[in-house]
Order: C-alpha cells, then structure tokens, then sequence
C-alpha cells in the first residue's frame, strides 16, 4: 500500500469530506419511497429533516445517487430554502419572523433580545442545545406582529417578556 502523502498531485486516493455519522437506513427508506416520483427532490429532503431533524451533509451524495441528480444540485436546493437545515437542532426550535410587518413592530429588537438571552445568533443554537432560533419571512400572523413559532406554535404580539416565559419553558423541557 503506498502512502498517499508521497504521489505526485493527481495520483492517489481522494478523499472526500468527512461528515459525521447518520441513519442512513432511514434515508435509504425515504429514497424508495420516492425515487420514481416526478419532482421527488423537495418531498426527500422534507421527509429527511422531518425524520431525523435535519438533512446530514452526508446525507446529500446518497440522496443525489438515488435519483440521479448531482451533489451540487442537491446542496444547491438544501442551501436555497431558508427551512433546511444541516446540523441537528436544539430540542426546541424558535422562528422569529422578520417579515415587513413583524419588523414594523418590533421582530428587529424581540430578534436581539432573543440572541442576547440564548447566547447565539440566528442560525444557531444555544449552548445547552435547548433552543435552536431561526428567522422566518413570515408566518402569515401579520395583524399580530411581532410574531413567532416555537415548535410548530404560533404566539402573536409577542414582547421581550413574553418570549422570555417561552423560553423558558422550552428550556425546561427534556
């Protein structure tokens, strides 16, 4: 066996990305459910993130080789839509719109507030894994702005206080 480290460029084993482990006996299960279904690329990757919280960057060659797309376009798609995401989030996952009528009425300061008491940005998740925040471009509650959505419930006119007791509750969750 030769030791790729002394091949001339070109010569020698690639190797790709290293990417965590999944289960991909799940996604394999979605493939054949979908795989001869037209326009099958979106439903996958929704079933996937739905099954196991995200789409796995690993994920995304076997998901390409199933329906014989390229790994560039499946990334593409995963990276294009904002509800797509590639790293598990928190136990709790809160959506804060940032839609023209939320920030009118205050998602800016609620977003910031938000940050500050979880210890993370949008796209991240805090330091206890508790809570994942993500923007939202809206959540169809505009004459309730600000509005936001924690695990899938819609809360309205929602103000620092009030995010704060939601927060907490989803932090007190297993």
């Amino acid at each position: 066996m030769k030791n790729d480290s002394v091949l001339p460029r070109g010569q020698g084993r690639r190797r790709g990305p290293e990417f965590p482990p999944y289960d991909t006996a799940t996604v394999a299960a979605i493939l054949d459910r979908w795989r001869d279904q037209p326009g099958n690329l979106l439903p996958i990757l929704h079933e996937v993130q739905q099954a196991l919280g995200f789409v796995p960057p690993g994920a995304v060659g076997q998901i390409a080789k199933a329906i014989s797309r390229s790994r560039a376009e499946v990334h593409g798609v995963i990276s294009f839509y904002h509800d797509f995401r590639t790293s598990p989030p928190g136990r709790a996952v809160l959506k804060v719109c940032q839609a023209e009528s939320c920030q009118a009425c205050g998602s800016r300061e609620l977003t910031a507030h938000a940050e500050r008491t979880l210890g993370c940005k949008l796209g991240e998740t805090s330091r206890d894994g508790a809570v994942t925040i993500e923007p939202v471009y809206c959540l169809g509650n505009c004459a309730c702005s600000p509005a936001v959505l924690l695990d899938g419930a819609l809360h309205g006119r929602v103000t620092p206080a009030a995010l704060d007791r939601l927060l907490a509750q989803a932090r007190r969750q297993p």
